[in-house]
């Protein structure tokens, strides 16, 4: 695990990311934006009073230092902030709803990204997924061709790197979901030097079975291809032809991936949320996430039982998509 985080902070030496944090007054989060700042990893941004805040650090026996802390109360720029959130809302917002909204930390930080005063946004300490994706989806949105942010986990064990997708956003993606997220999975993949090559699971191999449900991932599998042929992708494929040379041969010698697979697209959530927790519970696997991806600006989203190390992670992991 040490090595995935020292190639990242190589990367961030001399391209210093600011990166937001809306739940300065956690903490958990307090703690680790002071350790990233202290080391000169990223240049943190914490949402709340300042005096609050360094009375906080004081009582974690730390010293809030240098850190910028914004108050959306007293923000110099908050009537910019109102104007430009009115105009990226196209109507969906009047000026008072926007000021309303704006003092919201999570749509505050995330407005802070939007205009360019940070290069990404961390939440999720003290909020649900959805506090912290719904401002991402309003403000950032999605990259030119997709349609929905996926979740991600990079699972790590000693030299070993995969990556599994969907495990957090997409209940029931369809074919075309499916499609974007092997290709932004691929995408994330090479920001971990994971050389992508892309298996479409199910619980079929390459026609071994047919339902609505194994159509669904064929049609993927033609739709991404046609998206980006030079992808190395394939599918549809029960886990062990992705993953087995010997199984790969016999049930699918012709595939395009033959049994060589490190990013692992699931059929839908249920399966991806269930599979990355047996890799971590019996595999002994480190699942690092979840990453959301295809938005136009780097956002991550902490699990509410995160500790003050999945903070600093999730923060160079961000700093390392800004870059």
């Amino acid at each position: 695990m040490s090595n995935l985080f020292d190639t990242l902070k190589g990367r961030l030496a001399g391209n210093t990311k600011r990166i937001v944090f809306p739940e300065g007054s956690d903490q958990r989060v307090l703690e680790a934006a002071i350790r990233l700042a202290t080391e000169g990893l990223i240049q943190p941004v914490l949402v709340g009073k300042k005096e609050e805040l360094e009375q906080s650090a004081a009582e974690l026996d730390l010293n809030l230092g240098d850190v910028e802390c914004l108050d959306p109360e007293s923000y110099p720029e908050f009537d910019a902030m109102v104007d430009q959130f009115v105009e990226r809302r196209k109507g969906k917002a009047t000026e008072e709803k926007a000021r309303q909204l704006l003092l919201d930390e999570n749509y505050f930080g995330t407005m802070l990204v939007y205009m360019g005063k940070a290069d990404g946004l961390v939440s999720g300490a003290a909020h649900s997924t959805a506090d912290t994706v719904r401002p991402a989806l309003q403000i950032i949105k999605t990259k030119p061709g997709i349609k929905k942010t996926s979740g991600v986990f990079i699972m790590v064990r000693e030299e070993e790197r995969y990556v599994f997708a969907d495990c957090a956003i997409n209940i029931n993606p369809d074919s075309q979901d499916l499609a974007e997220i092997a290709l932004a999975s691929a995408e994330t993949a090479a920001l971990f030097d994971i050389d992508p090559r892309v298996a479409m699971l199910s619980f079929s191999t390459k026609g071994s079975a047919q339902s609505e449900e194994t159509d669904k991932v064929a049609e993927a599998v033609k739709i991404a291809k046609d998206l980006q042929p030079s992808l190395t992708l394939d599918g549809e494929f029960q886990f062990d032809a992705a993953f087995v040379p010997s199984v790969a041969e016999k049930k699918a010698p012709h595939a395009d991936i033959k049994g060589d697979a490190n990013v692992f697209v699931f059929p839908g959530l249920e399966a991806g949320n269930i599979g990355y927790k047996i890799a971590q519970r019996l595999g002994n696997f480190d699942a690092v996430g979840p990453i959301l991806q295809g938005l136009n600006q780097p956002v991550n989203d902490l699990s509410r039982g995160c500790n003050v190390d999945d903070v600093y992670k999730l923060a160079i992991i961000t700093a390392a998509q800004a870059l």
